[in-house]
């Protein structure tokens, strides 16, 4: 089961293409970092998705390595500014390897951890949160690829 969960993992943010035709990584990884910070009507920016998305996986990536939940979703959109390649590089470079640690968190733990409460009981089981990574991460790589298409018609 935590290997199936790995890669459904793997394929909404890394490498796949089965579900959405894409990935989070390939949607991030070739646009520049102008096209990032592009505001189309009163959507979030692709940067903002990106980093609101890397927010939680950065968090259970911490929880997972015995740390405690810190994450709150009112700072999840809480973005330093993207004011350069390299801003938007590094973003990019810590999105990808939080993905990278999740992944490997979920495809190295217990099966039966996955029936556990994760941090809380009020905050459901691992599966349980583990699966909403997943959902929460095609919804907004959904977002991605809509603005990315909209900037596209703009230029």
């Amino acid at each position: 089961m935590n290997t199936d969960l790995a890669n459904r993992l793997r394929e909404v943010l890394l490498s796949g293409k089965w579900i959405a035709n894409t990935n989070f990584k390939e949607q991030i990884t070739r646009i520049s970092w102008e096209q990032a910070i592009t505001k189309v009507q009163n959507l979030n920016t692709i940067a903002l998705l990106t980093f609101h998305v890397n927010y939680y996986l950065k968090g259970l990536v911490h929880v997972f390595e015995g740390g405690t939940l810190e994450i709150k979703d009112k700072y999840s959109f809480d973005m330093p500014p993207i004011a350069s390649e390299a801003d938007w590089l590094t973003l990019v470079n810590e999105f990808v390897s939080n993905a990278e640690k999740f992944i490997q968190h979920v495809e190295q733990m217990e099966p039966s951890q996955l029936a556990q409460p994760f941090v809380k009981a009020e905050y459901g089981t691992y599966l349980r949160n583990i699966e909403a990574q997943i959902e929460h991460s095609y919804y907004h790589l959904g977002q991605v690829s809509l603005i990315q298409k909209l900037i596209q018609q703009q230029s």
